[in-house]
């Protein structure tokens, strides 16, 4: 058996240079405002609303749709085989650590015919006859960790491990959010669609009355003319959005693992809902509940484990090395078997590696400083999205409020105009100009409320929403 090697003291020193003057790491971590810059929201929702964030909306629907989506969907489906990847890989490391080494086997039987020459046949060798060989060993190798190299591969591991988890979370709550904005475009399209039908029948209805008042000598046939180019449009608009609306619940469709299925198992209402609350956050709360800012913090645990394994790489290492061993032999007239057993030991001093050691250590020290230039921007970006959608969503709010009003009104000056048309006290052209006034201001109307729903979904997505968040663990638990 080996004694153990002392480090020489080049090594020691030079290990100790390097340990001291190369290992580093970020050295601080940006902070946030106490408070949004935009309104904060009237709500008595607690922020674990924005676990299931969909469910806010009260549309059975759109729930089907994402549960299917994050059970189901391609995208999904492949975020968890991700997940369970980095998590293999990441516990890999780890097994290094444990006795390692085959069993080996092997069986030969040979037989031997002489041909020429005198036939030798004395106990112990023959020239001849039938010989069996069979051995059995077990060598294993074992590095003792003396300098904690387990913790820091552990660490690292459990940083791994956690940003893979975080990514896997991150891409579900995208493609959440992703479903809730495509369906309410759906949604949009739906009405639009109505209204443009709606257009139809109106012009249609215009058209008989202008046919008609020429045919009595009330009106002049160039107004019937004029209706008639007006409802070749609106039919060749309504055939348009006719076209986008199957396109887009065809996307819908694919994007929830459901590519495959007919349009008409996802009619929509040609409708829009309520928009919800949002539950009033403050900025702190982004830092555990944004999953991408969750895997940046992850990303410098891990970076931090590989930089203290690379520090670490300067001691020695000491390997046991024990092993077992069986043997038979036989041949004609002889026979023998062995056993054996045996335990060494191994120490590895790296000396002329240390250049190279302390470049792979300053390559560690940059990474780190990268993951926590990374965590610095996921920080700065999640707090930027958050307070410009909660800015956003504030407007289209008042948005919608005006123009419902106004909707409203013009819808009642155009049904008052046709009705005074229709008994000759208007002419054509203030009904036509009345409808087109409610037309515009009904779209307007119907884009904004889309744009509400679909902006309070960027607002959930944007404080964190979408997956069941866990407080944020002390950096000694995560070390």
């Amino acid at each position: 058996m080996m004694s153990p090697m002392r480090p020489t003291p080049l090594a020691a020193v030079l290990a100790s240079l390097a340990l001291t003057a190369c290992a580093s790491g970020p050295k601080s971590l940006p902070s946030l405002p106490a408070l949004f810059e935009a309104p904060v929201p009237v709500s008595d929702l607690p922020a674990a609303a924005l676990d299931d964030w969909w469910l806010r909306f009260e549309d059975p629907i759109l729930t089907g749709l994402i549960d299917q989506a994050l059970s189901q969907a391609p995208d999904a489906r492949a975020a968890e085989a991700r997940l369970k990847e980095a998590r293999a890989v990441a516990s890999s490391g780890l097994l290094a650590f444990l006795p390692q080494g085959p069993a080996t086997g092997s069986s030969r039987e040979t037989h031997t015919t002489q041909t020429s020459g005198t036939a030798i046949n004395i106990p112990g060798f023959s020239s001849t006859g039938e010989s069996r060989s069979d051995q059995a060993a077990f060598n294993v190798s074992w590095e003792l960790d003396l300098f904690g190299r387990i913790f820091a591969v552990a660490k690292g591991a459990r940083g791994d491990s956690a940003a893979a988890r975080f990514s896997y979370e991150g891409t579900r709550s995208s493609l959440a959010a992703n479903v809730a904005d495509l369906y309410f475009q759906a949604r949009g399209l739906a009405i639009q669609l109505a209204d443009a039908r709606e257009t139809v029948r109106i012009q249609t209805r215009l058209q008989d009355i202008a046919t008609t008042r020429a045919e009595r000598g009330l009106g002049s046939g160039a107004d019937a003319d004029r209706v008639a180019g007006d409802l070749a449009q609106a039919r060749a608009q309504a055939a348009s959005l006719e076209a986008e609306y199957k396109a887009t619940r065809r996307t819908l469709l694919v994007l929830v693992g459901r590519g495959t299925d007919p349009l008409s198992s996802l009619e929509l209402d040609a409708s829009v809902g309520q928009v919800p609350e949002v539950p009033a956050t403050i900025p702190g709360q982004l830092l555990q509940r944004r999953p991408d800012v969750r895997e940046a913090e992850a990303r410098i645990a891990s970076a931090l484990g590989r930089q203290n394994y690379a520090a670490l790489a300067f001691f020695p290492t000491f390997t046991l090395t024990p092993g077992i061993g069986l043997s038979e032999s036989s041949q004609t007239g002889f026979s023998s078997g062995t056993r054996n057993w045996s335990i060494g030991a191994n120490v590895t001093q790296p000396v002329l590696s240390i250049p190279r050691l302390i470049s792979d250590l300053k390559a560690s020290n940059a990474r780190v400083t990268q993951a926590a230039v990374a965590y610095e921007k996921a920080v700065q970006t999640a707090y930027g999205e958050a307070d410009s959608a909660l800015v956003r969503l504030e407007s289209d709010k008042r948005r919608v409020e005006m123009l419902t009003d106004g909707e409203m009104r013009s819808g009642r000056a155009f049904r008052a105009s046709q009705t005074r048309y229709a008994a000759g006290i208007d002419d054509l052209q203030t009904t036509l100009g009345a409808e087109a006034s409610w037309r515009a201001t009904r779209a307007q109307l119907t884009g904004a409320q889309v744009q509400a729903l679909r902006r309070t979904v960027q607002t959930y997505k944007a404080l964190g929403g979408g997956w069941q968040a866990t407080p944020t663990r002390t950096q000694k638990e995560a070390g």
